[in-house]
């Protein structure tokens, strides 16, 4: 067989290919090694494909982008973002994909496979990214910060998000009302004002409403739970935002102003009575007589008169 090999014989030569090369792959020989980082492979194109880590080569050029890599199947892939071509596909739903590998994550939502598991507590997931998000909170990494402020997140998204705030960025926006969001999850939110949507609810009294951070506060209303307190008096209440309306008595905070006076207040519904006296509007009205005020607590006490 090498004597044939030797002499060139078509037959030799793919013999020769068939007793030697392939079985490196049950051998697991790797004869082809990287001088400058110690790679090794069994073949010698993945070396070459290793070494352009190293040149920082990228043979592979797009003429739509300019984007170029050093792997022909890298350039594949990337091309499909320009024709939109998706040929993986699933057999169960028809969801479609450009890469193999997010075809194998999305079957796992059909089979329930759940692969990466936390060593810490046993938390299992899906996707490995999903797993070392998963593994911050346990570490407390947060490798994403904001150049600007110095906020962290352990997410990539997270970040982008928080980013809008100070690029004013909405760009998810209400087909209804043409009001927008930097958040997907708030605009989901802001259209259950136009639906009427409100699927949480109590499950003690029926109460239901759009918002899960609604309920969490209805609920302490049965409970009695109070968590939010405050270090100088003890005050305590259910909601976070009424706690730092509260605090503004401790420290004479007053963040909301009148651009036409410059009267300055700690709540904003006081400076919406407020502006009444300069609009002159009148909201609150009596259905005996016909008398109306800028305040509620006037008319209460109008009425005491009927």
């Amino acid at each position: 067989m090498i004597n044939d090999s030797a002499t060139g014989s078509l037959e030799g030569s793919t013999f020769w290919y068939t007793a030697v090369m392939i079985p490196r792959t049950h051998t697991r020989e790797k004869p082809y090694s990287c001088d400058v980082c110690g790679y090794s492979c069994s073949k010698k194109s993945s070396l070459q494909i290793n070494m352009r880590t190293h040149t920082g080569e990228k043979p592979h050029y797009c003429e739509v982008c300019g984007y170029s890599c050093y792997q022909k199947s890298k350039f594949m892939r990337h091309m499909r973002t320009h024709t939109g071509e998706k040929p993986h596909t699933c057999e169960v739903c028809g969801y479609s994909c450009s890469e193999k590998s997010d075809l194998v994550k999305h079957m796992r939502t059909h089979t329930g496979e759940k692969p990466h598991s936390c060593e810490v507590c046993g938390y299992s997931c899906s996707r490995k990214s999903t797993l070392q998000i998963h593994i911050s909170t346990h570490t407390g990494e947060k490798p994403h910060s904001c150049d600007v402020c110095g906020y962290s997140s352990s997410r990539k998204s997270t970040l982008v998000t928080h980013m809008r705030t100070h690029t004013g960025e909405k760009p998810h926006s209400c087909e209804v009302c043409g009001y927008s969001f930097s958040r997907k999850s708030t605009l989901v939110t802001h259209m259950r004002t136009h639906t009427g949507e409100k699927p949480h609810s109590c499950e003690v009294c029926g109460y239901s409403c759009s918002e899960k951070s609604n309920l969490q506060i209805h609920i302490s209303t049965h409970t009695g739970e109070k968590p939010h307190s405050c270090e100088v008096c003890g005050y305590s209440s259910s909601q976070k935002s009424k706690l730092v309306r509260h605090m503004r008595t401790h420290t004479g905070e007053k963040p909301h102003s009148c651009e036409v006076c410059g009267y300055s207040c700690s709540q904003k519904s006081a400076l919406v009575t407020h502006m009444r006296t300069h609009t002159g509007e009148k909201p609150h009205s009596c259905e005996v007589c016909g008398f109306s005020c800028s305040q509620k607590s006037k008319l209460v006490s109008h009425m005491s008169i009927h």
